[in-house]
């Protein structure tokens, strides 16, 4: 696993590296957080992201959350102190794990662990999320095609459907492909009042 540090205290991420060797991992490179280090964050590629603000400013803290958002990566962030705007903007950008004054190598590994599992859940949700949505998107689609042909042909709810299911499948297209086309070509040959005919 390859795990990338950004911290510009040497001292304080000494202490993640010396508790990520301790726990086994081996690929790991502290970055800097100055100039173009999100860029080269992305170039490396990590499978996860510590974070080490300690008493991090609005400034640095906006520039981690951007980190965040650009990685799509578990990222455990460590911080001295906190309140519940810091806390909330670290959840809105995706931070996995937000641990405040816990910075000891013993701590590390469950922490990295944490924000792996919890990275991870979330992505999970945001996926079936995603799909509830396209499938959502898809149905309108289709729906509203097969309004179109009640309407224009006189079909049945169920015969609307069948022609349309048997179309996509003789042109091997997706049925939503289809009642796509369908919509696009009704409303070309058919504009609203008013439009140009």
């Amino acid at each position: 696993m390859r795990i990338a540090i950004v911290d510009d205290s040497g001292l304080r991420a000494s202490i993640l590296k010396d508790g990520l060797v301790e726990a086994g991992y081996d690929d790991i490179e502290v970055v800097a957080p100055h100039g173009a280090f999100v860029a080269r964050l992305e170039r490396m590629a990590p499978d996860i992201v510590l974070m080490d603000l300690g008493d991090p400013s609005r400034d640095a803290l906006e520039e981690m959350l951007a980190v965040s958002r650009a990685l799509a990566r578990p990222i455990a962030m460590f911080v001295d102190r906190s309140d519940e705007a810091m806390i909330g903007a670290a959840i809105d950008a995706g931070v996995s794990a937000y641990v405040v004054d816990g910075l000891r190598k013993e701590r590390v590994k469950p922490i990295l662990e944490l924000a792996i599992r919890r990275f991870n859940a979330f992505s999970a949700l945001r996926a079936e999320r995603d799909e509830a949505r396209s499938a959502l998107a898809e149905r309108k689609i289709v729906d509203r095609a097969k309004a179109i042909l009640m309407q224009e042909r006189g079909l049945s709810e169920p015969d609307a459907y069948a022609l349309l299911r048997s179309t996509a499948m003789n042109q091997g297209r997706k049925l939503v492909e289809v009642a796509d086309a369908l919509i696009t070509a009704h409303a070309l040959l058919d504009p609203p009042q008013g439009g140009v005919r």
